[in-house]
């Protein structure tokens, strides 16, 4: 299966990995902490030199409860790491972002994504992607990232997420955007209670059959804490299990925040498929 993002053409005989890099105050793991271009930078860096595939960068925190930010605040926060990076590297670029004039804005930095947890759902979000040769993931979300977690329900959680990306991709697919650019993702933790969340993790090969590769979002999520207790501290061995088990049952793109131990983790499953 090969991915194209722009000028990037992945083979996805093995798991990618896409590091995390919020430019945000308030997301749940690491807001605050790479806000100043240099902090940013250094961990881009840091990140490039542990084997990432990909870098995610976000300038909207999309946490449970979060309230939304202007598309002039986000782009303000996100150009400066953006244009830096594209002078010191040409490592893969995503923007997770949902906002057209953001798309538009970032697309011009030539990145290789667009993340959109609305599934380009807003409105002339579609007709910019169709103007650019960027890949887009598109996520599941009940929703809205303030409210998604005030009861979420489903009477099959599988296979509503599946039936929702199937008809998004249809859509994009009429829409003239070429498969080979999309990229699914089940929304772990946007819109799903802990037993929807383990649900979508024991039932992910089903996920397979819409044939496009599957991105998964499980690094630090507070459905892996509760497993483990509620222990905060642990949060690493919790998510290096839910990744490995993420690409056993079939997953293509692991978004993480820890890059160096998703990489190391990924060799000895890579190693026992035989995907040296």
């Amino acid at each position: 299966m090969m991915l194209q993002l722009n000028k990037h053409v992945f083979d996805l005989k093995r798991p990618l990995i896409m590091g995390i890099l919020n430019i945000t105050p308030d997301s749940f793991s690491d807001g605050g902490q790479y806000l100043t271009l240099d902090s940013a930078l250094k961990r881009a860096h840091q990140m490039i030199e542990e084997g990432v595939d990909i870098i995610d960068i976000g300038g909207e925190s999309t946490r449970p409860g979060s309230d939304p930010v202007s598309a002039d605040e986000e782009l303000k926060r996100i150009t400066p790491i953006i244009e830096a990076l594209k002078k010191e590297s040409d490592i893969a670029i995503s923007i997770d972002t949902y906002k057209p004039q953001v798309m538009k804005a970032v697309i011009a930095l030539d990145v290789a994504i667009i993340n959109d947890v609305y599934a380009l759902s807003q409105p002339g979000a579609i007709d910019i992607i169709k103007e650019s040769n960027v890949g887009i993931c598109l996520m599941h979300m009940q929703g809205t990232p303030k409210t998604m977690q005030v009861n979420p329900q489903y009477t099959n959680v599988v296979s509503e997420v599946k039936l929702f990306l199937e008809a998004r991709v249809n859509h994009l697919m009429l829409e003239g955007i070429d498969k080979s650019r999309i990229i699914l993702d089940p929304g772990f933790g946007f819109g799903k209670t802990f037993e929807h969340n383990i649900e979508l993790l024991q039932h992910l090969e089903s996920f397979q059959s819409l044939k496009f590769p599957l991105l998964v979002g499980l690094s630090r999520k507070s459905f892996i804490r509760k497993i483990l207790n509620g222990d905060t501290d642990d949060h690493l061995s919790g998510s290096l299990s839910a990744a490995i088990f993420s690409v056993i049952k079939g997953a293509k793109i692991l978004r993480v925040h820890d890059v160096k131990e998703t990489k190391s983790a990924l060799k000895i499953i890579n190693v026992a498929q035989g995907k040296t």
